[in-house]
């Protein structure tokens, strides 16, 4: 009884939206009991993820000057942003009404409309197409390894994927946000490894090099476009689309705690993003691959790097993904537990594990079967990071704090916020309009569980 109390009384302390309802998804997923460091660990693991391993070629069609500013610009919009967010939530703390997802600070400050049928739908858009390609780039990762170690080998790529999932299934299973802490140390390390790895590869592959080409390639009309699709490469790489989620673990007091892990974060961004962009660019120059990876690797079988280098890097790779589809899947299980979970009964009661087991399971079967149906998925996916980090990171934070704080539109923040907002506002539509002329480039291509 009286642990069914204690589980009622939390209940109410964390039901944002309304404090008298009790909530199974923020009671059991969102559960406020880490430090700010723990909040580090779930920020870097969601923003410090092997797309970062992508930055060479979006520097490709930028050029090093307008690239290099690029970079630095995203790092400093999306700190500031993630930190008028924080604020945001702080305020909303203090008065006794900690919100502890992206729809609650929407409901609240925006109007339910916005909670329901904008923020929440794009947010579960960009979360579970994450998961989606973690597991996707997780049995490309495997058919890597494998090929390295079997040049013949006669696995296909859905036979990795479903390995992968498999995997993923198992870590799926991790009840709440919180039991991600050690999880996600681990992943800060592994994506400190395959970076500083990437960034060794580039410069030893750089000084045996031919001459490089730094020139932009194509017509006015391919550069326009590589150069959108650039833009939407460096904002989505940055991108995160759940820092209420992290905020809502940290155990109150929670003022402050999340600038801390911001910092912690951005110390691994820094070192991570502009080592491997810069080094992957300069050793490949315009024939940077989508991968810089796949650049170590060439079409006659041999590579500019050791085999057991290359297959090292990419395992660090591959068990980072594994770590980062666990994290983007926590507002899928969010959900699922407020639909099927009873708050009133003990997290761990066979009332509560069994659906967790069913729907949480159901929902890694469905990005597995994705993954492998559709290996081009990483051009769909460029389409929803366009619509939807970009809002989500860029343009929503400015609107929030404006709104909540009301600064004077005499002063420098108000209209820096309101600038941000409106310039990724359109740098969102013209992402997506050039992430669905690639994919229309791309659809002749396309073919159903492709072995690609």
């Amino acid at each position: 009884m009286a642990a069914e109390e204690a589980v009622v009384g939390h209940g109410r302390d964390v039901a944002a939206a309304d404090p008298n309802q009790l909530d199974a998804g923020a009671l059991f997923v969102l559960k406020s009991k880490g430090s700010w460091m723990h909040c580090g660990y779930h920020l870097t693991t969601s923003i410090v993820a092997p797309a970062l391993l992508s930055l060479p070629f979006a520097l490709a069609s930028l050029g090093w000057a307008p690239g290099v500013a690029c970079l630095v610009v995203g790092a400093v919009v999306t700190f500031y942003s993630y930190n008028l967010l924080s604020l945001v939530l702080d305020h909303y703390a203090q008065l006794g009404r900690r919100q502890l997802r992206f729809r609650d600070m929407a409901h609240d400050i925006l109007g339910p409309g916005w909670g329901r049928f904008y923020v929440g739908p794009i947010q579960f858009l960009v979360c579970f197409g994450a998961v989606v390609g973690q597991v996707l780039l997780g049995g490309q990762s495997m058919k890597t390894i494998y090929l390295i170690a079997r040049p013949g080998g006669t696995m296909k790529l859905h036979e990795f994927v479903i390995v992968f999932g498999a995997f993923m299934l198992v870590l799926a299973q991790i009840p709440s946000f919180h039991s991600l802490r050690h999880i996600n140390l681990v992943s800060l390390l592994l994506c400190l490894s395959y970076s500083a790895c990437a960034a060794a590869g580039s410069i030893h592959a750089g000084t045996n090099a031919p001459q490089r080409d730094y020139s932009l390639p194509g017509n006015g009309q391919d550069r326009l476009f590589g150069a959108l699709n650039a833009i939407a490469i460096i904002a989505t790489t940055y991108g995160n689309g759940i820092i209420p989620e992290i905020q809502a673990t940290v155990a109150p007091p929670v003022t402050g705690k999340m600038f801390k892990g911001l910092c912690l974060c951005y110390a691994v961004v820094v070192a991570t993003f502009f080592s491997v962009a810069i080094s992957g660019y300069w050793a490949f120059g315009n024939r940077a691959h989508g991968y810089v990876l796949a650049n170590f690797d060439l079409e006659d079988g041999t590579t500019l790097v050791p085999k057991w280098f290359l297959a090292m890097t990419t395992s660090l790779t591959l068990l980072q993904l594994a770590a980062v589809g666990v994290v983007y899947l926590q507002p899928t299980n969010e959900v699922l537990e407020g639909l099927f979970a009873d708050p009133r009964k003990d997290q761990y009661s066979a009332r509560n594990v069994t659906p967790r087991l069913i729907f949480r399971s159901l929902s890694i079967v469905v990005a597995t079967l994705l993954a492998a149906m559709l290996p081009f998925f990483g051009d769909i996916n460029a389409v929803i990071g366009a619509y939807g980090f970009l809002p989500l990171d860029f343009a929503v934070p400015s609107v929030f704090y404006n709104l909540t704080f009301k600064p004077s539109k005499r002063g420098v923040v108000f209209w820096l916020n309101t600038a941000i907002a409106v310039i990724s506002s359109m740098l969102a539509l013209l992402g997506s309009i050039s992430a669905l002329r690639q994919v229309a480039l791309d659809a002749k291509t396309y073919k159903l569980f492709a072995n690609v």
